[in-house]
């Protein structure tokens, strides 16, 4: 059982006797008011996290004495679900996972890895579509080189896509977006708006990206001194300067203007200034991915305030900060009739954990 599904078992049916496999993110000893030690230790796998606390007389005080961050545990327990305190645990207990089962953990369920290859095949195949062969030539050297990074990275540490896997899910929606877009406005630059889906937050391949083997979002000293809006503008000028050129001085547009539009794009994608962004959109496919990039991540946050707790009696969420809001249960879909069951499986679908 994965965390997420953990935690929305113990919701519907608390507690719950369970089995989960994970890893230590952080484990930390204190000490409660009264002086009693206790650990805290918290767990990651590639849904979400989960804290818990082992006292002193509990038979997983020892474990977490012996243990560190980075190792992959697998904990049994009752599980159960509070108003007050969330997801927690009695008589919880921690071995360590074998190397066979943390291989399985690693590459994630089997609806976890079609989704990222599904994921994936959306963006070499909005790649192998450009037309510019200088951008084409761009994001296939930027994906043969970082693709496997690309594949792990989480999207942010917080509020969307905080999760391995995360940054290729949410390009991946953001590009089918900016495509179906690009459909309405046909005045847009497809070719443009393709390459600055894929590069816009290639930053945070050195800002939130896991280890190979691990979940936790750790970021390299390049993430935290620079950002990611300036890792992702270098990113793209020490890729563009790698190409070969030949024939690029009589293509039209001049490639100088590619890469400025490019860049621009990157560097304005959050859309404000006090957001981060050095400037603000100044083109129409800056100003577009600007809101696909906002359009999905507050989807991702919506879906999220409906999987993570319980609907109080007018149907309100949690309060969501980076929303602004308490989050109402959307409503239902349309019953489908006899005569329109055989397009079900192609029909909008509400948000399930699975798609976590």
């Amino acid at each position: 059982m994965t965390i997420s599904e953990l935690k929305k078992a113990t919701r519907e049916h608390s507690p719950q006797e369970a089995v989960i496999h994970a890893q230590i993110e952080k484990i930390t000893r204190k000490e409660a008011s009264n002086g009693k030690p206790f650990f805290e230790a918290i767990f990651r796998d590639a849904t979400e996290s989960l804290t818990l606390r082992a006292w002193a007389d509990s038979v997983a005080f020892e474990a977490c004495s012996g243990s560190k961050p980075g190792e992959f545990v697998m904990i049994e327990g009752q599980f159960s679900h509070s108003a007050s305190y969330g997801l927690d645990a009695k008589g919880w207990e921690m071995n360590p996972l074998p190397d066979d089962s943390v291989d399985l953990l690693l590459e994630g369920s089997a609806e976890r890895i079609a989704l990222l290859d599904r994921a994936y095949a959306i963006m070499t195949d909005a790649v192998e579509s450009i037309r510019d062969p200088r951008m084409k030539a761009l994001c296939h050297r930027f994906l043969s080189q970082h693709g496997a990074r690309f594949r792990r990275a989480a999207a942010a540490r917080g509020n969307h896509h905080a999760r391995r896997g995360g940054l290729l899910e949410h390009t991946s929606r953001m590009m089918e977006s900016a495509l179906a877009l690009c459909m309405v406005y046909p005045e847009l630059h497809r070719d443009l708006l393709i390459a600055g889906v894929l590069f816009h937050d290639t930053g945070k391949l050195w800002e939130t990206c896991p280890p190979e083997r691990g979940f936790g979002i750790e970021s390299e000293p390049r993430g935290e001194l620079l950002g990611h809006l300036s890792i992702g503008i270098e990113l793209v000028n020490m890729l563009w300067r790698d190409l070969p050129k030949e024939g690029w001085d009589t293509m039209v547009p001049a490639s100088e203007d590619v890469r400025l539009h490019l860049l621009h794009l990157v560097a304005s994608h959050h859309g404000q200034l006090e957001f981060g962004s050095p400037v603000l959109p100044k083109t129409p496919e800056a100003a577009l991915l600007h809101f696909v990039d906002n359009i999905d991540a507050r989807m991702e946050m919506f879906f999220a305030a409906y999987s993570s707790g319980n609907a109080a009696s007018n149907g309100q969420r949690e309060w969501v900060r980076p929303l602004g809001v308490a989050p109402v249960t959307p409503l239902a879909h349309f019953p489908l009739s006899a005569e329109t069951s055989k397009g079900a499986e192609s029909a909008p679908k509400q948000y399930s954990d699975s798609l976590l």
